[in-house]
């Protein structure tokens, strides 16, 4: 109700979350009043007597349902912090997560201690989605420019338009297209956080993903590997000498996927900061 005041609502908002089994009610709650009112936090601790007003109370009403119904808040924002930049989400996108970070940190760390990160790095980017992986690493190399490839057309344009919000466009171009062989080489970096769940798995996952993230970005095939197989086969003809491939990984996979490429060159495997190996690094022969 409009008179409700801002804490109320909040209160409220947290209980109705956490009685519906939502992992993380009060953050959720509290990034929904936010949201809802177009105020920042700080603004919301000094004035939490302030009342919610009509329109505020209909926005998060309207927010509150969504998410009850299990949207993520991110989908239901319409955007979602990775690396310390903003990113649009579409349908057709997965909603970027923290985990992946470990891949970009990754391969900066392997490009500066080459002495690379300030080169003029070709950088190709499998199954781009939002494009934040390739646009992250765009952001810490000056000189790169980079290629993004994605199956779904919406995907690459919520890519491009991500693209253009954070002033990387002139360095930046996606495509739609099957994998990579879309791409030409030779490039100096092939990264990628392919479908990589098994097929018989999806229907067990956590609402919030089964119901919003898009089915081609979360199928891995059987045995959850389909992708990492494509990537294998062409990763000899994509990566110039001394090149790099970076490829995210589910939990569990990281052995299976250094296996397909066992051969090509140095295989270090990097964890996240739940200690989960998450990024298998190739360093290409010379």
């Amino acid at each position: 109700m409009p008179t409700t005041t801002r804490q109320e609502a909040l209160r409220h908002l947290r209980t109705s979350f956490a009685a519906a089994g939502i992992d993380s009610p009060a953050l959720d709650a509290r990034l929904l009043l936010l949201a809802a009112l177009d105020i920042a936090g700080a603004e919301l601790a000094a004035t939490p007597a302030e009342p919610l007003g009509e329109d505020g109370a209909k926005r998060l009403a309207a927010f509150a349902a969504r998410r009850l119904d299990r949207e993520p808040v991110a989908r239901i924002l319409g955007e979602r912090e990775f690396w310390g930049l903003p990113f649009r989400l579409s349908p057709a996108t997965l909603e970027p997560r923290p985990d992946t970070e470990t891949l970009v940190e990754a391969v900066l760390k392997t490009l500066r201690a080459q002495g690379r990160a300030d080169a003029p790095l070709a950088i190709v980017d499998v199954g781009t989605g939002t494009g934040c992986i390739l646009l992250a690493l765009l952001h810490e190399l000056p000189q790169a420019t980079g290629l993004g490839i994605d199956r779904a057309l919406e995907a690459a344009q919520t890519a491009r338009g991500n693209a253009e919000r954070l002033g990387l466009a002139a360095r930046a171009h996606f495509i739609v297209g099957n994998w990579s062989t879309a791409a030409a080489g030779p490039v100096d970096v092939l990264v990628s956080n392919p479908p990589y769940i098994e097929s018989a798995v999806i229907p067990g996952l956590a609402p919030e993903v089964r119901q919003y993230d898009p089915l081609l970005a979360l199928d891995g095939g059987r045995d959850g590997l389909d992708a990492y197989r494509a990537l294998a086969a062409d990763a000899p003809r994509l990566l110039a000498p001394g090149g790099l491939a970076a490829l995210e990984v589910g939990e569990g996979q990281d052995g299976a996927v250094a296996g397909l490429f066992a051969g090509r060159g140095r295989i270090t495997v990097h964890a996240d900061l739940g200690g989960i190996a998450r990024t298998v690094l190739v360093e290409a022969d010379g």
